[in-house]
């Protein structure tokens, strides 16, 4: 198999990243029909979207390694398991239990298909002329994805008959496509490039994780990646439902496609911002994420639909300015053998992100969600200082 023809496989591999992506995000507006029209409650329609993190964590750990050993097309079975994920989720108009079957088996899908399909995408871009070409094909890839699968599903739960089902066919079409379009892309993973990254050496997979600066100025930060996300398009649309009256569901697609895109649109500002010798990305990224919670805090107390909205932009630039300042920290404190095993780490503690929308609802009878949300911005400051304190640490 020539490299010519690898290189040209690169679109319905990145098509996979985008189909996973549409599956992971499809059930957002969803949760807002289920609380809505089906009534379901608070705390179980947040307990079924944190049930994603019960699957997308095992996905995320096992489909490198395995996609190493069993091939990148590992990432054909992921597909199938979520075009069947989807239509499982359609069977929430008879069953509630349904949605966490379909949840769980969403973000194992998800996972295998975000480590093995990335690594996918990378090794069918290596000869592109450009050296980050194969990342970001990735990075856009899966952030059209999830932007998508919110944008449609909100659109079809708005616009079309039977909300509870219909908005979850569009994406199991869309994987069986994709699982077609993939049938002839060439296998990577047994490449000479591909054998390069050998896995690290018993007590080095370890290393970067206990080094000082990944603890003390990495680590407090990674929370915040997927909770103001979360925050952004779980928690605040619902708040505001009232003022978007008939159209909630559309509302909670526009808002989370608008996070996702925002989260893509400032990465490049992260790495102007990102420097060696402090950690300003990070502290940028902290604050703005905390600006987001306030103007949150802000839009509850007010039940602003507009201020949600500013929320959601904050919120979505903080996401994506953190995410991409703490991976830049790990490609320079790891070694080059342990940069993915980091990065496997540095991901599992982003993902506890996930459980905000959960715990937010579970403490919302206990304080009003205005003074929650000012909480979270204060913790979030706590992070910060202790950050900004350890940001001249060296990088050793």
């Amino acid at each position: 198999m020539s490299t010519s023809r690898a290189a040209r496989g690169w679109v319905p591999a990145a098509a996979a990243l985008s189909a996973a992506g549409w599956g992971a995000n499809q059930f957002t507006p969803l949760a807002v029909v289920y609380r809505t029209q089906a009534h379901w409650s608070a705390v179980g329609v947040a307990a079924m979207f944190s049930t994603y993190l019960l699957g997308l964590v095992p996905g995320l750990l096992l489909g490198g390694p395995a996609s190493d050993r069993y091939g990148r097309r590992i990432v054909r079975w992921a597909l199938v398991l979520s075009a069947a994920a989807s239509g499982v989720l359609a069977l929430a108009v008879v069953f509630q239990i349904a949605v966490y079957v379909s949840r769980l088996g969403t973000g194992l899908a998800t996972g295998v298909v975000l480590s093995a399909g990335t690594a996918w995408v990378r090794e069918l871009s290596a000869e592109s002329r450009r050296p980050m070409a194969g990342s970001h094909r990735a990075t856009y890839a899966t952030g059209g994805g999830f932007a998508a699968g919110a944008l449609t599903a909100g659109a079809f739960a708005q616009w079309l008959p039977d909300p509870m089902v219909l908005p979850c066919l569009p994406q199991l079409i869309v994987a069986l496509v994709v699982l077609v379009a993939t049938r002839h892309t060439p296998e990577t993973a047994r490449s000479a490039a591909a054998l390069v990254h050998r896995p690290p050496a018993r007590g080095q997979r370890w290393t970067t994780a206990r080094n000082a600066r990944f603890v003390r100025v990495v680590l407090p930060a990674t929370p915040a990646v997927f909770a103001a996300a979360t925050v952004a398009y779980v928690v605040l649309p619902p708040l505001v439902q009232d003022r978007v009256a008939g159209y909630a569901p559309l509302f909670s697609g526009l808002v989370t496609a608008l996070t996702l895109t925002m989260g893509m649109a400032v990465r490049p500002v992260a790495a102007w911002l990102d420097h060696s010798g402090s950690a300003r990305a990070t502290i940028a990224a902290m604050a703005t994420v905390i600006i987001g919670l306030l103007v949150g805090a802000t839009a509850a107390y007010r039940n602003s639909a507009a201020l949600v909205l500013a929320a959601v932009i904050f919120l979505g630039a903080g996401y994506g300015l953190t995410l991409a300042a703490g991976l830049k920290e790990i490609e320079r404190l790891a070694p080059p053998r342990t940069v993915h095993s980091t990065v496997s780490v540095y991901h599992g503690a982003t993902y506890t992100g996930f459980l905000t929308p959960l715990l937010l609802t579970v403490t919302a009878g206990f304080a009003s969600y205005p003074a929650l949300l000012a909480g979270l911005a204060a913790v979030g400051l706590l992070c910060l200082a202790f950050t900004a304190r350890h940001s001249r640490f060296r990088l050793s």
